[in-house]
């Protein structure tokens, strides 16, 4: 990460009140299709902010929106368009729950802003900041394609995957009920 975007913070819907005086500079939203803008924004002081909608799914299916190659294209160019503002920024990225799509997102803003860190490198920062975090495997997947990665994030965020479902055992079950099987299935085991 560039020194001018030192601090970084995932979260969920519920969490946004308690970064309403955090210094947050810039948010990331992303949202299901249907879902309003959260209320904790009318309160929140300026900031930039740019807001997708798709599901947190993997697998097309009636009345899904997938993520597609523009969504993490929109993502990216938010991070570049960051950068370009002076002085220290505090970024804030929230989906949901703030467990997949955000963290998916945060992965791929941070192996941007340092493309010589290793895919490895950006996940253990990812879940340092997100304790609790899934990257949604399909954001991930056109993000190392689009960083021209070679599959390196895919790799690092399957071993995120075996040592987060070491680290809480229902992750499993709670991510296979909800189809995101083949996401357990890929973990590597730590």
């Amino acid at each position: 990460m560039t020194a001018s975007l030192a601090t970084l913070t995932v979260c969920g819907i519920a969490e946004l009140d308690d970064h309403t005086t955090r210094g947050v500079t810039d948010v990331l939203t992303i949202l299901d299709p249907d879902m309003p803008d959260p209320a904790a924004f009318a309160a929140w002081p300026a900031h930039r902010r740019r807001i997708l909608r798709f599901h947190d799914e993997i697998e097309a299916r009636p009345g899904v929106v997938l993520p597609t190659r523009d969504d993490v294209s929109a993502i990216l160019a938010y991070g570049r368009a960051m950068d370009a503002h002076p002085g220290e920024k505090h970024l804030l990225v929230h989906c949901h729950m703030g467990m997949s799509r955000s963290t998916a997102a945060m992965a791929m803003l941070i192996a941007q802003s340092d493309p010589q860190a290793s895919a490895e490198a950006v996940f253990e920062r990812v879940r340092s900041i997100r304790a609790r975090s899934w990257p949604n495997s399909l954001m991930v997947a056109m993000a190392d394609e689009a960083l021209a990665r070679g599959g390196a994030m895919v790799l690092a965020m399957r071993r995120l995957y075996g040592r987060q479902l070491a680290a809480f055992p229902t992750f499993g079950s709670s991510l296979r009920s909800i189809g995101r099987g083949a996401e357990v299935d890929s973990a590597i085991a730590p």
